[in-house]
């Protein structure tokens, strides 16, 4: 048994990132069953959605008529329930797709636990960045996480001597800016673009080559780093402290 399940292990390089997605599934999985209309897009704010959501000091009123007060300062869960939270099935499908497609490429390269960590630094920095550009809005979706990977798949080439904006990654990156920046009233900008300059500052240190002579105790250290600056960026900037 114990021989399979280390076979089992082995062939299991993007474990890391089959969990994600399946967390991802399970809690759109539970708002579609609580009520249909998270299966959607558009319309008024469901309660689940108010319950996961990310802002602060916001009085919403959901699509049942209920009023959820979302106070960051005694929810501090929100910074990262947030990032699992999907507007529909369009939504999470979307980021889904780009998270399955980069962890091919970044877990196997970097290893599982960097790879987590990279992934929550970004969760957390588009949290920050959210709450830092768009106070006033109900912040949700993987997208700010999936923008870190990016922002991280960039670092990695760019350290290679490739230049990203050559490669697919690039591209993938400056479409998506394209289309946050023309819809900036419907996806949360300050989310993607805290994600992007999180995930790419934890890259940095993460998926340097060896020649780089980084310590290996960094490439942990880093994103951790990231992800502390993260939270006590969205402190700061709510103008509170955990409990």
């Amino acid at each position: 048994m114990r021989t399979r399940a280390r076979y089992w292990n082995a062939r299991q390089p993007t474990l890391v990132t089959y969990t994600i997605m399946a967390v991802n599934a399970a809690v759109f999985v539970w708002m579609a069953a609580a009520n249909s209309a998270n299966v959607g897009m558009g319309g008024r704010i469901t309660y689940q959605q108010a319950l996961l959501g990310l802002g602060d000091n916001l009085g919403v009123r959901t699509d049942d008529n209920r009023i959820v007060i979302v106070e960051l300062h005694e929810q501090w869960y929100r910074l990262v329930s947030s990032g699992f939270l999907h507007y529909g099935i369009i939504h999470i499908a979307f980021n889904m797709i780009l998270l399955f497609q980069l962890g091919q490429l970044l877990e196997p390269a970097i290893g599982r636990v960097r790879f987590g960590l990279v992934y929550l630094a970004a969760l957390l920095g588009g949290s920050a960045g959210g709450l830092l550009l768009e106070p006033n809005g109900l912040h949700g979706g993987a997208s700010g996480a999936v923008f870190g990977l990016l922002g991280a798949a960039a670092i990695m080439l760019l350290q290679r001597g490739i230049n990203p904006l050559t490669t697919s990654i690039g591209s993938v990156i400056m479409l998506n800016l394209l289309i946050t920046f023309s819809l900036r009233d419907q996806i949360s900008v300050g989310g993607h673009l805290g994600g992007l300059a999180a995930g790419a500052a934890a890259g940095w240190f993460v998926s340097a080559p060896r020649h780089h002579r980084i310590p290996t105790w960094l490439s942990y250290a880093a994103p951790v780093a990231v992800a502390i600056a993260a939270v006590v960026l969205a402190v700061v900037v709510t103008d509170g402290s955990p409990g």
